[in-house]
């Protein structure tokens, strides 16, 4: 029975993957007209169901996957630096919902669990910049700075917060569904 249960569950995960990078692959425009290379993808929603399902580990495992086969696909122009900003962002996001909801599942703790991953992306995400981004776009750390506040807190904000409503709106039906089948 524990073998049935783990092939269903690895089963999913990788279903969880797949539908990420296709989301990525089909999904992408800017969010904001100061910044036209921050893009939206709803690429998250999946691997944020599956931290929901089935703990941030799992989460964290499907991110990793998934931020590779992107950054060698579909992200490829993005290069070794943009899978490791993805991993920073999404992990950091999945660490810290992931860990908050299991603890106790119920619509309460879902919100709270998405508006705290939203919060932890978002710093994550102000400190990754200033680092990678000079590095990535050859643009002095100032510029990057400067940037913060109007660009890439919004950015971070925005993108969190529409795969978490997704992911809100969506989990409980996909949750009812995988554990009925």
């Amino acid at each position: 029975m524990k073998t049935l249960q783990s092939t269903k569950r690895l089963t999913v995960m990788g279903m969880l993957a797949a539908l990420s990078v296709i989301l990525v692959y089909l999904i992408r425009f800017p969010l904001l007209p100061a910044a036209p290379f921050l893009e939206y993808e709803p690429g998250d929603i999946p691997i944020f169901i599956a931290a929901f399902l089935y703990g941030p580990l799992s989460g964290i495992i499907i991110t990793a996957v998934v931020c590779f086969v992107q950054g060698f696909t579909v992200s490829a122009g993005s290069g070794i630096i943009g899978i490791i900003m993805h991993i920073f962002a999404t992990g950091s996001f999945v660490l810290t919902a992931g860990a908050l909801y299991n603890r106790k599942k119920d619509r309460k703790r879902a919100v709270l669990a998405l508006l705290a991953g939203m919060l932890v992306m978002t710093v994550t995400m102000c400190i990754w910049n200033i680092i990678f981004t000079p590095i990535f776009m050859g643009t002095p750390r100032e510029a990057v700075l400067e940037m913060i506040i109007p660009v890439i807190i919004p950015f971070n904000l925005l993108k969190a917060g529409i795969n978490s409503i997704v992911t809100f709106l969506t989990y409980k039906k996909i949750s009812d569904f995988v554990h009925r089948n």
